[in-house]
């Protein structure tokens, strides 16, 4: 799995520009609140799954905990997203698993986001295995040492040894098609 070639490069000033004038223009106050957040991200308010996911992404980019992205904070988010290398989302996505922080997923934990991802999917009819199943199935793949944890290097080596695991691992937003759709319409 080698690293996408333009998930390297920095983003150029004009392009950063051009990401403050979009920022600016669909939060005047300049601050992102959830319900903008996912509005941008085309989350439907009746959709409760990907309401409690999208609000889980939105507070792991919220640095200083004030319930709304500023500006620094909503570029680090789309960087990420969009431009991010592999090993940065992977790294992310662990952080969003380990609730309580200690630097080690337990089942629970990988449950939780499994869950919320399954009801998703399952939706898109894209998944034919439970929760537990799948959970089950990734710490059979990727808890090397069978101790009912997985660790960060657990958790990196097995999403990229395993396509199933990296994608049932990772977590992505779509931001592509909003950024597409968004930036360059700036007046």
């Amino acid at each position: 799995m080698g690293q996408e070639g333009s998930h390297n490069e920095e983003m150029d000033l004009a392009q950063i520009q051009e990401l403050c004038l979009v920022f600016m223009k669909e939060c005047p106050s300049g601050a992102l609140h959830l319900h903008e957040f996912k509005r941008i991200f085309g989350v439907p308010s009746t959709s409760a799954e990907e309401s409690l996911y999208m609000e889980t992404i939105f507070r792991s980019f919220d640095k200083n905990k004030d319930n709304t992205l500023d500006f620094l904070e909503y570029v680090a988010a789309l960087h990420l997203i969009l431009r991010g290398n592999l090993e940065d989302r992977l790294k992310w996505s662990f952080k969003m698993y380990d609730k309580d922080g200690n630097g080690k997923l337990d089942r629970q934990e990988v449950k939780r986001i499994i869950r919320i991802i399954y009801k998703i999917k399952l939706q898109r009819n894209q998944v034919n295995m439970s929760p537990s199943e799948i959970c089950d199935r990734i710490f059979e793949l990727v808890d090397v040492n069978k101790d009912g944890q997985i660790t960060l290097a657990e958790f990196m080596e097995g999403a990229q040894q395993d396509e199933w695991v990296m994608r049932m691992l990772k977590l992505d937003v779509n931001a592509t098609g909003w950024v597409i759709q968004n930036v360059g319409r700036v007046p």
